[in-house]
């Protein structure tokens, strides 16, 4: 592990939104709104979040979604779309 990686030892998810502990003692979560696939997603397809990559990653198997932990850590998240009318 590199000095200032940022690994999640668990995930889950309550109120459509993702918690993750980390190796460092902190507790992190944001709203699966952040990323279309997952805001679009049902209850129980947001449930099944998985670490993958060593804590490194989440991954929703059946949504082909991956999410790099140290991004969201960071505040990274997609640009939110346009909606045109």
């Amino acid at each position: 592990m590199k000095q200032n990686e940022v690994i999640a030892k668990r995930c889950s998810v309550r109120d459509r939104e993702i918690y993750l502990d980390l190796s460092d003692g902190r507790v992190f979560h944001f709203s699966a709104e952040k990323f279309p696939l997952l805001a679009d997603a049902s209850d129980s397809l947001l449930a099944k979040v998985k670490l993958a990559v060593g804590g490194r990653a989440l991954r929703w198997e059946e949504l082909d979604e991956d999410i790099q932990v140290g991004s969201v850590v960071a505040g990274k998240f997609p640009k939110a779309h346009a909606v045109m009318v």
